[in-house]
């Protein structure tokens, strides 16, 4: 059981490190801002992460994402992977691990994708149906620009021996049954220069056959990064797969230490897009569950924006797994997920699911 700070409810929907519940987060922001930003404090120090986006007068800056560092002399980005060196801004690109993941896959979008679906055959799928015998080039960038308390991907924080990868050595891993390359982390953002150049690379040296091109992010990138990212996705017949982690902007803050307007943003923007191609759908949504925190409000919210852009967009609703500064938190209810999906449906996205039902639990209900 948590406790709140602020109006004293416990719960064990209340995450302990936080100690803030959401009804005050959404209430009483300004009240419990700081507790929330000393929280994200704790979870990065120790891997040796600014706590905030640096600000640094007469500083270098950094646009590729939202949250535009301006470092000192000897400063690191909020990412990690990008510092002030001799008043130039030096990089750490290609800090990444990767692996053959044979198609099918458990990829968020695997149920609309060409590679695990009957979408965009024969123009962008090898199969009327799941591409076996295929099998996807699956990268993960160890860098992220947000600082997500549910990470369930919190180790890449920790510092590796690997040498980074070049885009052109990454690009080889391409071989006859590889048939798409998906980017995800962390966050492919930090590092979107080395995965544009990469995908480039691999279309041109595999012309004339199905390479599709996806992303899983946040959505915090530069306007310029996901064009390209856009136009790379449009012509292979990938996709981009949004996480729509809350609609609250304090909310997101909470669970994400920064705000959620870019992401908005460049959802909206990349739905601008889907009448150039329907099939297979050039943009996914997805939301974690986070149990008492995001709740059939933010669900109901997240919904009636997707549903106002597009009705068609998917969105998949996918049960929390207790992880980092949140591992207190219970599962996913299974109640929880099925509510939230009928409400997403409510609002009008045809095309709404359960993306992992078998982390649903049966031991609580959450509103």
């Amino acid at each position: 059981m948590g406790q709140c700070v602020l109006c004293g409810k416990t719960s064990n929907l209340v995450c302990k490190s936080l100690s803030v519940c959401l009804d005050c987060i959404r209430e009483r922001f300004s009240s419990v801002s700081e507790r929330i930003m000393g929280v994200h404090a704790d979870a990065r120090v120790q891997f040796g992460l600014p706590v905030t986006p640096p600000q640094s007068i007469r500083g270098i800056s950094c646009t590729l994402c939202s949250n535009r560092c301006t470092m000192g002399e000897g400063e690191r980005g909020y990412c990690g992977v990008r510092w002030n060196a001799g008043h130039r801004l030096e990089q750490r690109l290609g800090s990444l691990d990767w692996y053959y993941d044979p198609l099918p896959t458990n990829c968020v979008a695997d149920w609309i994708c060409a590679g695990g679906s009957s979408s965009g055959f024969p123009e962008y799928s090898y199969s009327r149906g799941a591409e076996f015998g295929y099998k996807n080039l699956a990268v993960f960038y160890r860098a992220c620009s947000l600082n997500c308390l549910f990470c369930q991907n919190w180790h890449f924080r920790q510092p590796t021996h690997h040498s980074p990868i070049s885009p052109s050595e990454l690009a080889k891993a391409v071989d006859d049954t590889t048939s798409c390359i998906c980017y995800f982390g962390g966050d492919p953002t930090p590092q979107l220069p080395h995965a544009i150049e990469t995908s480039r690379l691999a279309r041109e040296q595999n012309p004339n056959r199905i390479l599709r091109i996806c992303w899983e992010t946040n959505g915090t990138m530069d306007k310029g990064s996901l064009e390209s990212m856009i136009g790379l996705s449009l012509e292979s017949g990938g996709c981009l797969k949004f996480d729509l982690k809350a609609f609250s902007p304090h909310v997101h803050v909470a669970l994400c230490g920064v705000d959620n307007v870019r992401t908005l943003e460049n959802f909206e923007y990349t739905a601008s897009f889907l009448r150039r191609r329907r099939d297979p759908p050039l943009l996914v949504a997805s939301t974690l569950l986070v149990p008492g925190y995001v709740d059939l409000e933010e669900v109901r919210q997240i919904a009636r924006f997707v549903a106002a852009l597009d009705s068609t967009i998917p969105y998949a609703l996918l049960g929390f797994y207790p992880h980092f500064f949140m591992k207190d938190l219970p599962t996913t209810s299974r109640d929880h997920a099925q509510r939230a999906l009928s409400i997403a449906k409510k609002e009008g996205l045809v095309r709404a699911r359960i993306g992992n039902s078998h982390l649903l639990s049966n031991a609580y209900e959450c509103t």
